[in-house]
């Protein structure tokens, strides 16, 4: 008999142990969110879209009628990573370039590249620093329409190929002396070089027209097969002029034609009032929900209670960490995930006080109760997270940040239900639902014991 309470009181103090532990790690969370968000030089603090922190809103629509469809994403994902480097070198902390396609149900696929500059609330110069960015392209010589108008025929060689630009200088002999005309000399990837080649080597006598933005600006003959992937960009250019146009191809040419189709400047205090209206969403909520969770749920729903404050920090935590990028809607959805990551602890709280008023004890009823419940619980969550993944593979950016911190708060409400509730209650004295005392009805629920 002195085995087996010696037994059971290393249980209770491991399970006590285990609770400690718990709380002391989400007071470690709690401590480390709250000086984060305080101290304004913080390692990891949030970062915030540009509906909160303010900045300019750009959407370009990119002409990709005449590429074949297998090769549309990847030339996308070229021409966010041209823009990228574009706007970086005019000092914007942490802008967003993303690639959204038109909905797989629309009859007219459009390719739009979204690009968010926190901070720039100059919009038109950050329009002007984009633009800046030139499409060259290289075209055959076909022959001339009705107007006597040379027509030029696509090779597929672009921008997309370039791998460096640098100006140089040709000496020429001219009257009173030697003048150097200054040129862009291009290099080709791999893959474009071999492209340069064929090109050349197939139509050798003919004109291989350079274009930059859609203007004629070198048209030189073909007179051999050009191998190595070097070309020369002559055009009668100014020294500054040609130091520009590399320095531009070397920041990216683009690979398809963009449009300007929408731009939009957003005001920090906007952002300022959504934080200060969520804030008090978020704390109104979470004390709403604690009040009934203690009401009805007594010592159970306490600890959901602490259970689902830690639910809180963890998140927060996340958000720092990873780091994810908080808008508006992703504020709403972190405040409705409060609400959502209850419910699994009412689930487990509605089996749980089944088995306690049909005799068990409480640890074996919680036992029990997170037995049965884990069944709807799981299938609850995976539907929830399935239609987070949905919306964040198909939505447009303000429906990916809801659908990010909603799918990052289903996965962390079934662990906190499944470990830290299940450790704080574990952890409360075994006690029987007809034995005397205050903890017998702390573990009851509802209005009556």
């Amino acid at each position: 008999m002195d085995e087996k309470e010696n037994s059971a009181g290393g249980q209770t103090i491991i399970r006590i142990f285990y609770a400690l532990v718990t709380l002391a790690v989400g007071a470690g969370l709690a401590f480390f969110v709250y000086s984060n968000v305080t101290n304004p030089d913080a390692k990891f603090p949030f970062k915030l879209g540009l509906d909160l922190a303010g900045g300019s809103h750009l959407i370009y629509e990119a002409d990709v009628s005449g590429i074949a469809a297998e090769d549309v994403p990847e030339l996308m994902n070229v021409l966010r990573d041209v823009i990228e480097r574009r706007v970086n070198i005019f000092g914007v902390s942490e802008p967003i370039v993303q690639v959204e396609s038109s909905s797989f149900v629309s009859e007219e696929k459009t390719e739009r590249l979204v690009v968010e500059l926190p901070g720039v609330t100059d919009v038109s110069e950050a329009i002007k620093e984009i633009g800046k960015t030139p499409l060259l392209e290289f075209k055959l010589l076909v022959s001339a329409d009705s107007d006597g108008n040379p027509t030029y025929a696509d090779t597929g060689l672009t921008g997309r190929y370039l791998k460096s630009a640098s100006l140089q200088f040709v000496g020429q002999s001219g009257q009173g002396g030697l003048s150097n005309e200054p040129i862009v000399g291009i290099v080709f990837n791999d893959e474009g070089a071999k492209l340069f080649e064929e090109i050349t080597r197939e139509n050798v006598g003919e004109t291989l027209a350079i274009f930059l933005d859609g203007g004629l600006i070198s048209a030189p003959r073909i007179n051999e097969a050009i191998v190595g992937g070097e070309a020369v960009i002559s055009g009668n250019f100014q020294p500054d002029e040609a130091r520009d146009l590399a320095e531009n191809l070397n920041f990216g040419a683009l690979p398809v034609p963009i449009t300007l189709v929408n731009n939009q400047t957003i005001d920090a205090t906007l952002g300022a009032g959504v934080i200060e209206q969520s804030y008090i969403a978020g704390l109104v909520g979470f004390l709403l929900v604690s009040i009934f969770l203690i009401f009805w749920y007594r010592a159970l729903g306490l600890m959901a209670t602490i259970a689902l404050f830690i639910y809180v920090v963890v998140n927060l935590a996340i958000f720092m960490f990873i780091p994810v990028t908080l808008t508006a809607a992703g504020l709403a959805g972190f405040v409705l995930s409060l609400g959502m990551a209850v419910d699994a602890n009412v689930l487990v709280f509605e089996r749980m006080k089944e088995e306690y008023r049909s005799g068990k004890a409480s640890r074996e009823a919680a036992r029990v109760g997170f037995k049965r419940a884990w069944s709807a619980i799981r299938d609850g969550n995976v539907t929830g997270l399935i239609s987070a993944i949905i919306l964040f593979w198909f939505g447009t950016s303000m429906i990916k940040g809801f659908a990010l911190v909603l799918g990052i708060g289903i996965i962390v409400s079934v662990l906190s239900a499944l470990f830290v509730t299940r450790t704080l209650i574990v952890a409360l004295p075994n006690v029987k639902r007809d034995e005397p005392g205050i903890w017998s009805f702390l573990f009851g629920c509802g209005l009556r014991k």
